[in-house]
């Protein structure tokens, strides 16, 4: 417990230093003889209004977000240095407006080289301030933001096929001034040299050799350490798995006797969470091939204008919306259905249970129909509230964000009054239930940390506490809360010790969390934070893939336990796909997020399409994986054993599997490595160009998906309708359930 309380001072103290050391954003900007160019007001409603639009969903700012449409920061960046070089070069306004790096590329290598050392002058040296709170623009810059309030303004009036942007993200010159505005201070964040230090106030992120943006040495060391700390930390941990836990014994034999289930009435009705879960899940499918096909022909589908109905932001945004959605109500049914399973059946419970799922319901709808009327325009810059936040993962509308916590509340109120009867009989405060309990606290809890930024908030800040969402509550506080659920679970069926189940879990939380929780730096390299961060983020991140390199001894035993239980063994899928959790955790989350955690990899890597091969294969192939394990062990005790049918499963498990997998193999990799190397070569502002993002071999990458997702499709599919089968079977044909369930005989096809 110190040992966690520790890293989370040291998570609280970054988030001081970050604080501390974030972009200033000044009262406002002026040219040299003080000529007010715009406000930091204009920021931050240039921010507002952006982030109301889609935010994060429209393209990335300082890398985050999504991969279609350019990294407006970078893109900001690089045309106000073409500009500079135009003019510097002798160019008129209306040349340089017209300038490009092809006109660059053609000049003299000598007259390239004048220019460049003029421009990243003009654009490193920090003109702000803080007394006053004052910004200087020079001349020239001042010329360059007046021409791209003119560019970004027709981008957003007109839309643009290869970067999926539809008509009318902006409607008046005002609005396109704004976001203009808010995109011109990311841009001088990224290229000028801090106050008191050598490099940016984003350590010299993007790359971009025209503007002076180079890595720091400090980024190879600290990959370097991380690699070697790596390498420790997996000696370290195999020793202590071999010397303290794996001479535990597992378990005993596993259960092969495996009775008519009784289902409590609570637990019934958590079939409406899991048949519901699975629903989001394939609308969620869709919504991926359909963001998807985006690349290939822009704002049309088939030559269906989709642009108009159904936006790009707002379809990635249902993209990313729906598989949280999916993961959270598996994990909530999943906590339904353990109490009474661990304790007992309060009084009305099964009633409280409905309620809540329509509550869930009415939150889903509510997020997803304000994320599209947000995007669609309805709400202006107001979005925040009930529409759009633009911030990746937490897009819901801060009404429906303070809903859902409100049915985590009661979620957790329902846990906690099913399992009170065995943390009574418990004596152990620290035995396994009260594990449980205190990993179902952890839920709701760590879930408020996005409330801690608002409208409007310093995106240093903001991106602070998002990712204690994204990473501590997604990453960590669920790995917790559904390993004390699977040790529940794997202990009553006899696969492991109730000893080693409660051991398991201090070891989940000793190494995820003890990693993970200031491993969340590796999400803040560039956001505005002290190089002291990248340190840490980069050494513990690399950390967090050390219990990975143990989830091989998981894997073993349990395939171990499905063999000894038999062709028949009633928990033979849902223990199949608690294996592949291991294999995608190793892969996914391991192999894939080591990729692109140190800081040397990630400065070009950050905001192309690397960084989709490993969200695809930890989000589903870890954390989706898991969901349907605990669905599987949970309907297992719910329906009938007639109406169980592990043929289906076992078009579904390899559905989903090998069609995750391909997916990796024939398109995310391939397409994340070619965008990586014109990074490396030119700059991300090239590697996120139409050029790149929607030519030719991103596209092909793309078609390549479509066999993929029709099979990971499939395996959803199947899952739906044996769970449509199983509920029907057991309780809606009752007479024909009841004459096949005193014979228990189990469908195999």
């Amino acid at each position: 417990m110190f040992f966690l309380v520790l890293t989370f001072v040291v998570l609280i103290w970054g988030g001081y230093l970050i604080n501390k050391s974030k972009p200033p954003i000044p009262d406002k900007i002026t040219t040299i003889a003080g000529e007010v160019i715009f406000s930091g007001k204009d920021i931050v409603d240039g921010q507002n209004y952006y982030f109301s639009r889609g935010g994060q969903h429209i393209g990335t700012i300082w890398g985050h977000g999504s991969y279609l449409a350019p990294d407006w920061s970078a893109d900001f960046l690089h045309r106000m240095g073409l500009y500079l070089a135009a003019r510097h070069h002798g160019l008129s306004t209306a040349e340089a407006h017209r300038f490009s790096q092809a006109d660059f590329e053609r000049l003299k290598p000598e007259e390239r080289a004048r220019l460049g050392v003029i421009v990243q002058e003009e654009i490193k040296t920090n003109r702000f301030d803080p007394a006053s709170g004052v910004l200087k623009f020079t001349q020239y810059q001042m010329e360059a933001f007046k021409a791209l309030v003119d560019y970004y303004t027709l981008l957003f009036q007109n839309g643009h096929e290869g970067m999926g942007l539809q008509p009318g993200i902006v409607r008046t010159a005002e609005e396109g001034r704004l976001v203009t505005a808010f995109f011109a201070w990311l841009a001088w964040a990224a290229g000028t040299k801090r106050l008191d230090a050598e490099h940016t106030y984003t350590a010299n992120w993007p790359f971009d050799p025209l503007v002076g943006n180079h890595p720091l040495p400090d980024f190879l060391i600290w990959s370097i350490v991380s690699v070697i700390l790596l390498i420790l930390g997996i000696a370290a941990a195999l020793f202590a798995y071999q010397r303290y836990i794996g001479r535990d014994e597992y378990g005993t034999d596993p259960a092969l006797d495996f009775p008519e289930p009784n289902p409590t009435p609570s637990q019934k009705a958590t079939l409406l969470y899991f048949l519901t879960a699975i629903g989001l899940l394939i609308v969620q499918i869709g919504m991926g091939a359909v963001t998807a096909h985006y690349t290939v022909e822009g704002t049309y589908f088939f030559g269906i204008p989709l642009a108009g109905i159904l936006p790009y932001a707002a379809v990635r945004t249902w993209h990313l919306q729906l598989a949280v959605f999916f993961i959270a109500t598996c994990f909530l049914a999943a906590g339904l259905f353990i109490g009474p399973f661990v304790g007992k059946e309060p009084k009305r419970q099964g009633t409280w249970v409905a309620v809540l799922f329509g509550a869930v319901v009415v939150v889903v709808l509510g997020a997803l129909g304000g994320s599209w009327l947000s995007v669609a325009g309805v709400f202006g810059d107001q979005g925040f509230y009930l529409g759009h936040q633009g911030y990746e993962y937490i897009e819901l509308g801060r009404v429906w964000q303070l809903l859902l916590i409100a049915g985590m509340l009661i979620w957790l109120v329902l846990v906690l009054r099913a399992i009170r009867p065995a943390l009574r009989e418990e004596k152990d405060n620290d035995g396994l239930t009260h594990m449980l309990l205190y990993s179902t606290v952890s839920i709701p809890l760590f879930y408020m940390a996005g409330l801690f930024y608002g409208k409007g908030s310093h995106l240093s800040d903001a991106e602070y506490w998002r990712w204690w969402v994204v990473h501590l509550w997604v990453e960590g506080f669920f790995e917790v809360f559904a390993t004390a659920v699977m040790a529940f679970l794997l202990s009553h069926i006899g696969a492991v010790s109730r000893r080693f189940a409660l051991t398991a879990i201090y070891f989940t939380i000793f190494l995820y969390l003890g990693s993970g929780v200031i491993g969340t730096f590796h999400h803040l390299y560039w956001a505005g934070s002290p190089t002291s961060i990248i340190a840490l983020g980069a050494v513990f991140s690399a950390l967090e893939v050390v219990p990975l390199t143990l989830l091989g001894f998981e894997a073993v035993h349990n395939l171990r336990v499905i063999k000894s239980g038999g062709k028949a063994y009633a928990y033979k899928w849902p223990i199949y796909f608690f294996v592949s959790v291991a294999f995608w955790n190793l892969v996914g989350a391991g192999m894939f997020g080591f990729l692109i955690n140190p800081p040397m990899v990630l400065y070009y890597a950050q905001g192309i399409n690397t960084t989709p091969i490993h969200s695809h294969t930890a989000l589903f192939g870890v954390y989706g994986m898991l969901a349907i394990s605990l669905l599987l062990f949970s309907v297992r005790h719910i329906v009938s054993r007639a109406s169980w049918s592990d043929g289906m499963l076992k078009w579904s498990f390899w559905g989903l599997n090998g069609g995750l997998a391909s997916m990796a193999v024939f398109s995310l990799i391939p397409s994340g490595f070619y965008q990586l190397f014109f990074a490396v070569k030119h700059g991300l502002w090239y590697a996120r160009s139409p050029e790149i993002t929607s030519g030719p071999v991103i596209r092909a990458f793309s078609w390549a998906r479509l066999v993929p997702d029709v099979i990971f499709a499939g395996g959803a599919i199947v899952l739906f309708v044996f769970l449509l089968r199983a509920v029907w079977l057991s309780f809606l044909k009752k007479d024909e359930t009841a004459s096949g369930g005193g014979r228990a005989v189990e469908s195999n096809r």
